[in-house]
């Protein structure tokens, strides 16, 4: 048997040599802790240049913002947060992009592509997808007026993604405040997380397709937003016309959302759960009352989401291009 400074020592040489000998078959398979100083010595510019991208894409379109926070949210919750979201299709390959809750709603691509480009010509072959969409997501949030926070770094981007676990972990838009608590736990998160990162719907903009049910047919719903809502969301038709999650601030990350649906305006089905005099009414009121409460917990938050990893063994690598293996 190898004793432990042996197979320290056989561990170190048998990677280095993968490094040389065959980097582009070498993919990390032992979990690596993430810390806010990881690419401190290898790419220490990171995130400077992540922002830079982000603030010139927000200042185009602030919705882009909203976007962004998603793409993450979509990342995460389906086998970590691993990329595996980016990775397109190919002839022998299907991937997550096209799942129910991504097709033709997720977005962001390009410009994930466009940080992807400018830090691989800063750092070749050092910062991950994944950790590229964790740090724009939060530069998404302050950008919009939201907080800010240190984001722990040292993600690996899968080589491979799922399409049926991300039908069968994305909550939809029709889920009960019962089964988002089931979701948000399956992930290692609690109530007062999911409630929290539900916050994100302050912005962003959701399709007629999704709230259509819920302006025309549910009883806890405001007459007025519902009727504002009618307008552009007709009873068949239409599927594809946005409306804003909150038309009060629609491009402030603020606290309205839950003032919204303490004033039964929740766009969705799912985000009215959370005040329909279920477990989470408490916390939602606070929230709406107490916008730096929110502020922190949302934070907080999406830390704790951001640490979703891969399951052990998972193949990973740190892609060159976000959309393939290498």
């Amino acid at each position: 048997m190898m004793g432990t400074s042996a197979a320290r020592s056989f561990t170190v040489v048998v990677a280095v040599l993968c490094l040389l000998l065959l980097p582009r078959h070498c993919h990390a398979k032992l979990s690596v802790k993430l810390s806010t100083k990881f690419y401190a010595k290898s790419c220490p510019n990171v995130e400077r240049i992540v922002r830079s991208v982000m603030a010139q894409a927000v200042a185009k379109e602030p919705r882009m913002g909203a976007s962004i926070i998603r793409l993450f949210f979509h990342d995460c919750f389906v086998n970590g947060c691993d990329a595996s979201i980016l990775l397109d299709d190919t002839p022998t390959f299907t991937g997550e992009k096209n799942a129910g809750a991504n097709a033709n709603s997720v977005r962001g691509y390009e410009v994930i592509d466009a940080i992807k480009a400018q830090v691989e010509a800063a750092c070749k072959a050092a910062v991950s997808c994944a950790d590229i969409v964790a740090l724009a997501s939060r530069d998404a949030v302050n950008l919009l007026g939201g907080p800010t926070w240190n984001v722990p770094l040292g993600r690996k981007d899968s080589r491979t993604a799922s399409q049926s676990a991300a039908n069968a972990n994305l909550p939809g838009p029709g889920s009960s405040v019962a089964s988002l608590t089931s979701a948000f736990a399956a992930k290692g998160l609690s109530a007062r997380d999911m409630t929290a990162l539900s916050g994100a719907h302050t912005v962003g903009q959701a399709r007629c397709l999704f709230f259509r049910s819920r302006i025309y047919t549910e009883p806890n719903v405001n007459a007025t937003f519902a009727a504002a809502r009618q307008q552009t969301c007709p009873q068949s038709g239409g599927d594809g016309n946005l409306a804003p999650f909150d038309d009060q601030t629609p491009d402030a990350f603020d606290n309205a959302y839950y003032k919204n649906l303490v004033a039964q305006r929740g766009l969705l089905h799912s985000d009215q759960e959370l005040f329909n005099g279920g477990p989470q009414d408490a916390l939602v009121r606070k929230y709406s009352g107490n916008a730096r409460m929110f502020a922190n917990d949302f934070a907080k938050a999406m830390v704790k989401m951001g640490g979703l990893v891969p399951a052990a063994g998972t193949p990973t690598e740190v892609r060159l291009n976000c959309r393939k293996v290498n």
